[in-house]
């Protein structure tokens, strides 16, 4: 990697205030260090509330204020001692391979902690309330401890991927699926209006300190690998490409001269370096582009359109759908997990749950089918732009059509008439998917359908989906969800403004609108807000009820 003058990651991953990185210890493989938050909450000075939370931190090393990094020399390999020991298993080394063996990886444990309730009970809760916050959706259980061993089954069965290329070994391992906290992507990339290597680390630190699960590496334009092997090297969570991006690339930008081999080779060549996930068009069939022919939007996935332009110019079949025995033998060789692309998604609410969508569909739960039969990891793509009455059916459409993989969607979209809000519309419908059983929400930022995101466009985004995930496992009642929201809530009603802004999931702009109108530093101990001042505060005048009560 040659040199950059860039930026110190310290002054990105501001250190969240009353907040330390704290590390839990493997049982299996003892020498594990699984990070999480451990946020501090001081209840205004009083001792018998004084207490901390850990909350889920996917930041990697950045945010740990003891650890220096320099982006020219990477990450530390944390897996390598583990891959470098791994005995290799017959039809090769893929986790899913290693979990219908019956093997637990050094992964699945690392994974399993992270999704641990590491919550103590802060309070005392009524058992009726507990039984009413339950979730409502039965379609599938969540169990109250997360064990390696039910991430090993989740895995064999299909149902949850943990993607970790052999060649990524910076990466902190991290597991997806509908049976556990749903996972957040993020994508950056350059294009060929816009390109900087330096821009697209910076983009990936700023997706980190907000929150990213994962990241997909769109980029288009200029400098496709290099900008790729700094993105990898420097990243702590599993990293996603389109490799037909690139091959397009190499044949300059002319869809005809696309061909297998010259697909094959970028795939390798992403593989070697790393990528954890692959977006491949393989569901897309000729018959398929037909049935677009009356959409509102047409085909509004780029390596769909491309898929798409190729099998009708030369009146052939999508040569990824057949090759894909193939790609799957290379898949399986390196540990990189399908992400089946939904070429024909939905780009308008006129075209939700159309046949063209579903008929995609069912070819990718054939594919699915076909890549299990390696043992390669698989995740299926979903849409796209969909009213609300609609998810539902399409999550259960993708549970029929392909076997229970996990599902990753972008949003959807609930209504497309807000240009430059779009991630609101799409944080609705995000949410709600979430809740029926979606593993990965795929961000979408204010710049949605207007141009290039950035820096504030991907932290707005991020919060959104940040928002609309944590919502979604309240839902389906995972047991490391409510004790963030729990202390909040405490902490909101008896007025303990600093662990507010401490608990908050961005607590600089929780601080800093309370203080516009409240700024100094003695009303941090008043039991009112600006909004209700301290006569009209409607939970000051509870506490005061039952204050009044407790001495009659």
């Amino acid at each position: 990697m040659e040199n950059f003058k860039l930026f110190d990651p310290k002054k990105i991953f501001k250190e969240y205030p009353e907040s330390k990185k704290t590390y839990f210890e493997g049982k299996l493989f003892k020498n594990l260090k699984v990070p999480m938050r451990e946020i501090k909450i001081n209840g205004n000075g009083k001792k018998d509330i004084s207490k901390s939370i850990y909350v889920y931190d996917s930041s990697g090393p950045y945010s740990n204020k003891d650890t220096n990094i320099n982006i020219n020399e990477g990450l530390f390999p944390l897996r390598r001692s583990w891959l470098l020991k791994r005995k290799p298993i017959q039809g090769g080394i893929t986790q899913m391979g290693y979990a219908k063996k019956g093997i637990i990886t050094e992964e699945m444990e690392y994974a399993a902690i992270r999704e641990s309730h590491h919550n103590l009970k802060l309070f005392e809760e009524n058992m009726e309330r507990e039984k009413r916050l339950q979730s409502r959706n039965k379609k599938f259980t969540i169990p109250k401890v997360i064990t390696p061993e039910y991430i090993r089954d989740e895995i064999a069965n299909g149902r949850a991927v943990i993607p970790a290329n052999i060649n990524h070994p910076e990466l902190e391992p991290m597991i997806i699926g509908r049976s556990f906290l749903t996972k957040v992507n993020a994508n950056i990339g350059n294009s060929a209006i816009n390109s900087s290597i330096e821009g697209e680390i910076e983009k990936l630190l700023w997706s980190l300190r907000w929150g990213a699960d994962t990241i997909m590496d769109l980029s288009t334009g200029k400098n496709i690998k290099e900008t790729r092997e700094w993105i990898l090297r420097n990243s702590p969570i599993p990293v996603g490409t389109v490799p037909l991006y690139q091959a397009l690339e190499k044949v300059g930008g002319i869809v005809e001269d696309l061909n297998w081999e010259i697909y094959r080779e970028t795939i390798i060549e992403q593989a070697e370096q790393g990528v954890d996930y692959f977006t491949v068009h393989a569901g897309i069939l000729l018959p398929y582009v037909q049935l677009t022919r009356n959409r509102m939007t047409g085909i509004v996935s780029r390596g769909g359109a491309i898929m798409a332009k190729w099998c009708t110019s030369h009146h052939k079949e999508n040569f990824i759908y057949s090759h894909f025995q193939e790609l799957c033998e290379i898949m399986r060789h390196y540990d990189i997990t399908y992400s089946l692309g939904d070429a024909l998604r939905p780009g308008s609410i006129a075209d939700a749950n159309d046949e063209a969508q579903f008929a995609e569909l069912k070819t990718l739960g054939e594919l699915t089918k076909v890549a299990w039969k390696f043992d390669v990891q698989t995740m299926v793509e979903g849409p796209g732009h969909i009213p609300m009455h609609l998810i539902e059916e399409n999550m259960e459409k993708q549970l029929e059509y392909c076997h229970e993989a996990p599902f990753y969607t972008l949003g959807p979209l609930t209504t497309d008439f807000a240009p430059g809000y779009d991630h609101i519309t799409s944080a609705i419908g995000a949410a709600m998917i979430g809740w029926y059983g979606c593993a990965m929400l795929c961000y979408v930022t204010p710049k949605e359908h207007l141009g290039l995101p950035n820096k504030d466009d991907v932290k707005q985004g991020l919060i959104a989906y940040k928002i609309a995930a944590h919502a979604s496992d309240l839902a389906k009642g995972h047991p490391a969800a409510r004790s963030w929201d729990d202390a909040l809530s405490y902490a909101r009603y008896h007025f303990h403004w600093d662990d507010q802004f401490h608990l908050a999931l961005d607590p600089e702009t929780a601080r800093k609108h309370h203080n516009e109108s409240l700024p100094d530093e003695k009303n941090l101990r008043t039991p009112f807000c600006s909004m209700c001042g301290p006569r009209f505060c409607s939970m000051r005048i509870s506490s005061q009820i039952f204050e009044s009560n407790k001495d009659n």
